[in-house]
């Protein structure tokens, strides 16, 4: 395994937990700055939102540098976002340092994961992938636990002052590990070129899977602690052992999908978010049973990333002529499911639905997330027949033309 590998993860590492710990820590965030679950809820789908600018805006203006300082840069972002968020005296000012730090999200992950499936063989793309978001699965193993521990014992800007620091170690890592070889094309017209690979509908069924499929675990995930208290009856002090579960159920998922995904990407997405799906019904439905919600809540940490390295990798089949702009898009993609997830989330507990009404939001948006896939993956069985067909028309006709040509003197002969 290339060591750049483990430098990119490290990144990751960082970028996950800014994204994912202020789910435990919502609660003391809300009642800090006391507004309602749902205004608290935004800090989230701002942070999603702002994730899906930098993906693009950044991305497409940095294709033509050298990706190493590229990545390094966008830390320091990091960095700067994390130091505003531990320091904000008001709800205002803690939405900009989300938004700053967000920024960096996109576009970190969509270099990162171009960079990532260069390092390695052909064979072995999404597992390259899985590798680099595996950072994001240990920051929900072990990141978001402690990070939440660490906010409810000593308040929850103990552990923005924690994030900033684990991005200066981060930084350090990117600087000292990653190779000089991933370098953007310096030629002019890059962008352009970049932006031809969006003419492939694939791309962007491709890119409507990443939203739907993504979007529906991570709106049952974004309101879990009010699920895991308020429906389930655990006391907020075990709220985050709970989510090292769920962090356990990130990291077999995204290792197990990368490795099925390098054998057969559309059939492995189908299979995951088919059986997302069940999961998700089956946690609304007995999220008032302790022991089915914890089993519910490693099956939904499985199968919700055991899609991240085959979607990824996906779009960027599709895009392989030009796949930095369209992996950064993607990247995007995860975040609007994000936001659209938290945002109807917060819609059906304003509504008065309860605190599993996320749950069944998020299986409504698998499930059109599956109806979409299963559309790309029959457009795609066509277009390999189509053209299969046609290949095997051409030879036979070139098959057929050379026999004439042959025949030929054979009758001049006679």
């Amino acid at each position: 395994m290339p060591i750049g590998l483990i430098a990119l993860a490290l990144g990751g590492f960082g970028i996950g937990l800014t994204e994912f710990v202020i789910m435990g820590l919502l609660p003391e965030v809300a009642a800090d700055f006391q507004v309602s679950e749902a205004t608290a809820g935004w800090l989230i789908s701002g942070y999603a939102l702002a994730v899906v600018v930098g993906a693009l805006v950044l991305t497409a203006a940095v294709t033509r540098f050298e990706r190493k300082p590229v990545l390094a840069v966008l830390l320091v972002l990091f960095i700067a976002g994390n130091l505003v968020s531990a320091i904000a005296p008001d709800y205002g000012m803690m939405m900009i340092g989300r938004i700053i730090a967000a920024l960096a999200h996109g576009a970190f992950f969509g270099i990162g994961a171009v960079v990532a499936a260069d390092m390695v063989a052909p064979t072995k793309k999404a597992g390259a992938i899985a590798i680099m978001f595996t950072g994001l699965t240990a920051a929900n193993v072990l990141g978001v636990p402690f990070g939440t521990m660490l906010g409810q014992a000593a308040g929850w800007r103990s552990t923005f002052w924690a994030i900033t620091v684990i991005g200066v170690i981060a930084l350090a890592g990117i600087l000292a590990l990653v190779p000089k070889t991933g370098h953007g094309d310096t030629t002019p017209g890059t962008l352009s070129s970049e932006l031809r690979a969006f003419r492939s509908g694939q791309v962007w069924l491709s890119i409507l899977v990443t939203i739907l499929g993504y979007g529906g675990m991570f709106g049952a995930f974004t309101y879990i602690a009010f699920t895991l208290t308020e429906v389930s009856g655990f006391a907020a002090s075990t709220v985050p052992w709970l989510l090292i579960v769920f962090g356990v159920g990130l990291f077999v998922g995204n290792t197990i999908g990368g490795k099925a995904a390098d054998r057969n990407v559309d059939r492995t997405l189908v299979v995951v978010l088919s059986v997302l799906v069940v999961v998700l019904v089956g946690f609304a439905l007995t999220a008032g049973n302790q022991a089915l919600t914890v089993a519910s809540i490693v099956l939904m940490g499985g199968f919700g990333f055991a899609t991240v390295p085959g979607l990824q990798m996906r779009v960027m089949k599709y895009a392989s002529s030009a796949p930095t702009l369209a992996s950064g898009a993607n990247i995007g993609a995860f975040n609007v499911g994000n936001a659209l997830g938290a945002w109807l989330g917060g819609v059906t507990i304003t509504a008065g639905l309860g605190y599993t009404s996320p749950i069944w939001a998020g299986a409504g948006i698998t499930l059109l997330g599956l109806v979409v896939m299963i559309i790309a993956a029959v457009g795609a069985k066509r277009a390999v027949r189509h053209a299969s067909s046609e290949a095997s028309a051409s030879a036979n006709a070139n098959a057929a033309s050379g026999e004439r040509v042959a025949a030929e003197p054979v009758a001049v002969l006679h």
